[in-house]
């Protein structure tokens, strides 16, 4: 209704009454401000009266009820695994807008939500670690309940599941930084002992790709022990017993083993560079070999061993000493032999067959070298 607006405010609402039909009360303007003067009315200002109920923008009055009374706001109730949280809409839209918490209650029934007898909308999941999820939705903050498996990425796969994406990042952080961090300082003599001290002697203790560079380790019974891929570099092995001990690929370079007893060590791939192996023992008397296939022993100083039967096919032995060295029945074949010095030795029945011999140095033989032990 159009009408002249003059004298009070009480007057205005005597003549809204009668034009509309109701007992006016109040009278609001076009933006829902409460009007308690009629000084405060300009001209053409379009005004709204009620009965005393809340002001509603009447430009809303041809959209539906739910978002009269605000769809994002509304209250829902989930039933999640068989417990019940109660959250608003808008809780699980406005945060995340791309998960699929959102995608299932930004529209009404756009996903075809099933409910229970109770009206609650159901979702098969764990309730105990959907609740951290619906917490953080609520205010941006991660709350984690005692008991709650943070570690086993439980809470992450839900929220991985659900796609919160800032939530899966904070929660990746978290984990990374509860783990505890990564020792790689080398184990001391001290730790070593302790535990050989708790290992049966018949048993054989694993130390597979383990750290003891540098360490002491000189005259202790290391029998059968798996040193496979371990680090060793620069550590004292020196009368050592490494009897049948698996050193395959592991890390000798620089490594002082002198007078060790090495019978049936297993020592392939290993790397030995610069060690020093003087006098030690590779010979079994019951026929087991050691086993130095591949390995690499530039530079070794093994003056003095003896390697009755040693398997060093293929090795790497250039500029080693090897002076006075028992090598009876050795196989050296493919052995690279360049400018090593092997004076001394004793080389009957060895096999020297494609090894390379550049250099090398084959004085005051005990035996002689046949040619068809050198002949490819």
């Amino acid at each position: 209704q159009v009408v002249a607006v003059y004298g009070t405010l009480s007057d205005l609402l005597s003549v809204a009454s009668n034009k509309l039909g109701i007992k006016a009360t109040s009278v609001y303007n076009g933006k829902g401000g409460l009007i308690d003067d009629i000084a405060l009315i300009r001209d053409d200002d379009v005004l709204f009266v009620c009965e005393g109920e809340p002001f509603i923008d009447p430009q809303a009055d041809g959209r539906p009820h739910e978002e009269l009374t605000g769809s994002h706001t509304d209250w829902l109730t989930l039933n999640v695994g068989g417990r019940y949280f109660t959250t608003t809409r808008s809780t699980l839209v406005n945060k995340e807008p791309d998960s699929m918490l959102a995608h299932m209650f930004k529209d009404k029934d756009a996903w075809g939500n099933k409910q229970d007898d109770r009206g609650a909308f159901l979702i098969d999941r764990s309730p105990e670690y959907f609740e951290p999820i619906l917490n953080y939705l609520r205010h941006g903050q991660l709350i984690v309940n005692e008991g709650i498996n943070l570690l086993g990425r439980c809470v992450l796969e839900e929220a991985r599941f659900f796609g919160i994406d800032s939530l899966i990042e904070h929660l990746e952080v978290a984990i990374k930084n509860s783990q505890p961090p990564e020792d790689h300082s080398p184990i001391s003599r001290k730790e070593f002992v302790r535990f050989l001290l708790a290992t049966p002697t018949k048993s054989e203790l694993r130390c597979q790709g383990l750290n003891f560079s540098g360490a002491d380790l000189s005259r202790l019974d290391l029998r059968y022990i798996n040193f496979k891929m371990a680090n060793l570099s620069r550590c004292n092995l020196a009368h050592a017993n490494l009897c049948c001990a698996n050193l395959e690929r592991a890390d000798l370079s620089g490594s002082v083993l002198d007078c060790a007893n090495l019978q049936g060590v297993k020592m392939l791939c290993s790397n030995a560079e610069g060690a020093s192996l003087k006098g030690c023992n590779f010979e079994d008397p019951s026929g087991l070999k050691a086993n130095l296939e591949g390995a690499n022993l530039k530079g070794v100083d093994m003056e003095g061993s003896q390697m009755t039967g040693i398997n060093l096919r293929v090795a790497t032995l250039k500029n080693a000493k090897l002076k006075n060295c028992n090598l009876r029945g050795a196989t050296l074949a493919g052995t690279d032999l360049e400018n090593c010095d092997l004076s001394g030795c004793d080389l009957q029945e060895a096999n020297l067959r494609g090894s390379n011999v550049k250099g090398a140095i084959f004085e005051e033989m005990l035996t002689p070298l046949h040619m068809s032990q050198s002949v490819r």
